[in-house]
Formats: C-alpha cells, structure tokens, sequence
C-alpha cells in the first residue's frame, strides 16, 4: 500500500519508525506547520533524515490541500497525532481511507485532551482506539481498541509515556495490517454512552482546596507534566509535581503544616498532600528550595 504518514511530535516519529522498520511504502510525511521558535518537529526531522517528502499545510480546508492529498495518490492515510481539522473530503481521498489514533476508548474523553480527563475524574483505566475519522470530533467508527489500568498514584506523563504511547505504535500497525487484508471493523460509536471535553487548561488545573484530598491530588496528578496543577502562595504562583499522599488533617484547608528537608505538607480537610518539585516563573525547583527563598513560613494558607 502506498501510504502517507499524517501526523507530529514523538508520536508521530515513532510512528514513522515502525513503518519504515516494516517497510511500507511510505509516499510522504504530512506535518503541523513549523512554530514560530523556529524548532524542528521530531516528525519532520525524522522524515527529511529518510528522504520522504514532508507537506506542512496551515489548513486542510482548503483546495489546494485537497489537491495536495489526492497528488499522492495514496491508498491509506495514517493519522498519528494530527491537532488540524482535516474535513471528510480530504479523508476520504485515499482508495483505503484514512484512520486515526486517539488516546482514550472512544466514545469516553472525545476531545484535545483525552488523557487528562480520566485521572482527573479518578478512572482506574483507560486506553487507546484506532478508528476511522469523519467530520465529527473523534466521532468515526471504531477499528480497534486495547484497555489500559490507570494506577492510583499514575502521573499523566507516565500513563501516556510507559502505556499510551507505545500501545498506539502497535496498535496502528495492527490497524494497517487489517486495512491491508481487507478485515478492518468499522464499529458505529454509540455516542449517548460517550463523553466529549475540551481542552484540561490552566483554569481545570487550579486546585480548589475545598475539595477532598483525593479531588485534589487526582488533579495534580492529571496536570503532570502538562499543564501543571497550581495554587497561589503568598501571591506567588505555584505548580506542583511528585506529589503524594498523606493521613494528616487540618482545620484550614490549604495551609502549610510543615517543611521537611526534601517537601512541604500541605493539609485539607481530610488528608494532607506532600510535595517535592515545585514549578515558579517557568523554572522547576524543590519545594524547599522555593520555600526557603520566599521565605514562606509554616501555617502559611494557600490559595
């Protein structure tokens, strides 16, 4: 099969690894456009060291790239790790069609931000699903799916990273494997029995120190490393990472209980949270390094 490799990042890289380990016959590489910091993606650099004709469209609702895709005269598109809208006209243009990674199983956490959702509403599992694309958001039928168990205390940097990452590499080559022997499902989703979020942002991530411990540190456990869980201490503005829990309570939600030589306790009302690395100003830091230079004093509340 002639394929095009439509995708960015580490994903999209590993994924053009495995196909040109097994060897498919790969007739380009379809790319985000370049950010305006002038770094390379992995993908493009990846591609250009192969030789592979790299496209780099702002817009896939446009004739010309309509005129684009159907210049390659594929057979399969492969969508790994694609943030552009690409309309059905476009998905439709090689002979076999196109399919689609997404790290959730569809049609639960439909959207951006598929990984953060499930840890932050405290799942025990999750996974990944090939399907085949549409004009919905990750609405198409489904092709495939594996499952996954999200540990209590799994960060999302490691679900994606140590699961999610290399179980949609070898879930793609499955995927083309059954469009290549013709025996590829394609499983309408039930979609009243689904969920679609947007994006897990800045204001998702703040800490409410209201809510219970466990509300909390699934927050900061969704948050990690993007986009970071935060508070405000002393009108400072704080992330949190290597968090884990602890059975201590106080009567002020939120307040520092005490500073350790490698952490900082902070109490709710049914449990207390301690914390190692702490981001400031774009720079990661040990908390007690960030208490010790802002001289942040115990009983201080946060928030």
């Amino acid at each position: 099969m002639k394929i095009v490799l439509h995708g960015q990042q580490a994903f999209g890289s590993a994924v053009l690894d495995r196909l040109i380990e097994n060897k498919e016959n790969i007739v380009a590489v379809c790319a985000a456009p370049d950010k305006e910091n002038g770094k390379i993606d992995p993908l493009v650099e990846n591609a250009i060291k192969n030789n592979i004709p790299v496209y780099q469209p702002s817009s896939w609702k446009t004739q010309e790239a309509y005129d684009l895709m159907k210049s390659f005269d594929a057979d399969l598109c492969v969508m790994a790790y694609v943030t552009l809208i690409v309309p059905s006209n476009v998905l439709n243009l090689p002979k076999l069609g196109s399919i689609q990674y997404h790290p959730s199983l569809l049609p639960m956490h439909r959207g951006p931000s598929s990984i953060n959702w499930p840890i932050n509403s405290g799942s025990d599992k999750t996974g990944i699903t090939i399907f085949w694309p549409d004009d919905g958001l990750d609405t198409g039928p489904i092709l495939l799916q594996k499952e996954c168990a999200i540990f209590q205390d799994e960060t999302l940097g490691e679900l994606y990273f140590n699961k999610l990452f290399p179980m949609g590499i070898d879930a793609l080559e499955e995927a083309i494997n059954l469009v290549r022997d013709n025996s590829a499902e394609r499983i309408e989703q039930d979609l009243d029995k689904g969920s679609y979020e947007s994006w897990f942002g800045k204001a998702e991530a703040k800490i409410d120190w209201s809510q219970n411990i466990k509300t909390i540190y699934n927050k900061i456990r969704a948050s990690d490393p993007q986009p970071g869980s935060w508070t405000t201490i002393n009108g400072v503005e704080v992330k949190f990472y290597e968090v884990s829990l602890l059975d201590q309570t106080t009567q002020n939600s939120g307040e520092i209980l005490s500073i350790n030589s490698d952490s900082l306790i902070i109490g709710t009302k049914d449990g207390a949270i301690s914390i190692k690395k702490v981001r400031v100003a774009g720079k990661k830091v040990t908390a007690t390094e960030f208490i010790n230079e802002h001289r942040i004093a115990i009983g201080t509340i946060c928030g």
